[in-house]
């Protein structure tokens, strides 16, 4: 009773939010079984500010305003730069992939990105791609969604005090259920709304350190000169306004381009683009997509610098080494419920809008992608077995949660490297060179895998000098070399010129779109 008295507000918010997704899951659960390309690709009529905010809520996830907010309390506020890149990013994705993605995906009759490159290439090796990049989903979203659901059971335990076994069942079980019911319909109506919450909540954040303290100069003045110390035990002094004392401008660069690339290679990302309902609704998400985002990190990729001013030196030493917990901690000392339970809904809401995404995307690739090519179905096993494969999926990702091998900074950025480094040179190859051949994007995509993990585990911790240098750097160079060269060396296999009139309609002499 003491417990319910003390977090009854903050508990109804959170089951006033929980009960609103899952309203909007049984709302769009007729119409989103009627077939695949309704629960695929919400038939292609999804206004553009409802994919701007979608596209904007699940890139931003619970490991961006957690793990990463958390992160700048070791790094200091030259984190922040990673948000630049991010940003940048967002921008290429939309300007750059976005319209002209949809268009191919529209003609070619696409519903995954996966059968996007099959049908594109038109290769001897063109169902092997599309088992292969089906086969890297399944791979590495398992890591990443498990830093989500991580995230959010850390944020449960530290301002509600659920257990992290409980509080990593309820977000992965409502997020599953809603999906499996309204498909991507559900998937995007649902994270349009955490997308407005979301960005509220980053502006709210940021100013919770300032409010705690007094005032901006009183904040700047504790975190200008501090006696915390780093997680070697050397007291930090201005470390935290020091441009990449605490941090190398390398392991910045980094994390930058592992998880920024993803909005530029991750299906996740990518699928947005199908459901666009026309080209007025595109030209208005690329132009407020990356605003929402880049707010938005302004707001959250310093976090945890500032939280370093309502910390005792005691409290520093602990958080030092558990970055997952200090916007937890930010919240829980600040001690407002009702700023404690819109917070706790929108980074509720940051987690439950990516797990959503890539739920749909790893049923479609394991049923349409792999088990579709492998031995077709009717489209009612299609969806109906996809709805299964959801379920499955989230079980193992609860278990993984569990026992977590990583915290949610690297969980994440190891799984944008694979799918950066495996995704993008096909992708873009696809879309902009009419020269690229299937052949190609197999094999870029194998050294983009491969090259991933061999950095990852036999060189970055294992040589001196090259634990800062992320795995996506080599291995994104290798698998965009591979491709050039493959390319090139299979010229002969290029689709015939009639497949890519269609899908490079502008310049249908030109040797490279």
């Amino acid at each position: 009773m003491r417990y319910l008295a003390e977090n009854w507000l903050i508990l109804t918010m959170i089951l006033c939010y929980l009960l609103v997704c899952l309203s909007i899951g049984w709302y769009f659960k007729l119409r989103a079984n009627r077939g695949v390309s309704d629960f695929y690709l919400a038939r292609r009529e999804i206004p553009g500010w409802v994919i701007s905010l979608a596209f904007f809520s699940t890139f931003a996830s619970t490991n961006t305003f957690i793990g990463q907010a958390g992160n700048a309390f070791s790094a200091g506020l030259s984190w922040a730069w990673v948000g630049v890149f991010w940003t940048i990013f967002c921008i290429i994705s939309w300007l750059v992939l976005g319209p002209r993605l949809r268009r191919q995906t529209a003609t070619l009759q696409s519903v995954t990105i996966p059968d996007y490159l099959d049908f594109r290439y038109q290769s001897s090796l063109s169902k092997a791609l599309r088992i292969l990049s089906a086969f890297v989903i399944l791979s590495a979203t398992i890591w990443y969604m498990a830093g989500i659901a991580k995230g959010c059971a850390h944020l449960l335990s530290s301002v509600l005090e659920i257990p992290h076994f409980w509080g990593a069942f309820l977000i992965l079980a409502v997020t599953a259920v809603y999906t499996i019911w309204g498909g991507m319909y559900s998937v995007l109506w649902t994270d349009a709304i955490q997308g407005m919450l979301m960005f509220g909540v980053a502006i709210l954040m940021v100013l919770l350190p300032f409010i705690y303290v007094g005032g901006v100069d009183q904040l700047m003045a504790n975190i200008s000169d501090t006696t915390h110390v780093t997680r070697d035990g050397v007291p930090m002094g201005n470390g935290l306004v020091t441009f990449c004392s605490l941090v190398s401008f390398t392991y910045i660069l980094g994390i930058g381009l592992a998880v920024g690339m993803k909005q530029v290679a991750e299906p996740r990302c990518l699928i947005r683009f199908y459901s666009v309902d026309n080209a007025k609704g595109m030209k208005f998400a690329m132009i407020w997509t990356p605003v929402f985002l880049g707010i938005s990190l302004v707001c959250v990729m310093g976090l945890g610098a500032l939280v370093h001013g309502m910390t005792t030196e005691a409290e520093a030493a602990y958080l030092i080494h558990h970055t997952d917990e200090v916007v937890g901690f930010m919240l829980a000392k600040f001690g407002n419920p009702w700023i404690s339970g819109i917070c706790l809904a929108g980074l509720v809401a940051a987690g439950m809008s990516s797990l959503a995404s890539v739920m749909l995307i790893v049923g479609t690739a394991l049923i349409s992608d792999i088990w579709h090519v492998w031995r077709p179905m009717e489209e009612e096993q299609l969806v109906r077995r996809t709805q299964v494969a959801i379920l499955g999926y989230s079980v193992l990702v609860f278990l993984v949660t569990i026992f977590p091998p990583a915290g949610i900074v690297e969980l994440t950025a190891f799984s944008g490297a694979i799918f950066a480094a495996s995704f993008f040179p096909s992708i873009y190859g696809g879309l902009y060179l009419r020269w690229g051949t299937g052949q190609a994007a197999f094999w870029s995509m194998l050294v983009g895998m491969l090259g991933t993990l061999a950095w990852r585990f036999l060189f970055r911790f294992n040589i001196a000098g090259l634990k800062d240098v992320h795995e996506i750097i080599p291995a994104s160079i290798a698998a965009g070399l591979t491709y050039y060269v493959i390319s090139r060396a299979t010229s002969d296999k290029v689709p015939p010129a009639q497949h890519l009139d269609r899908l490079f309609p502008r310049d249908k002499s030109s040797a490279s779109d």
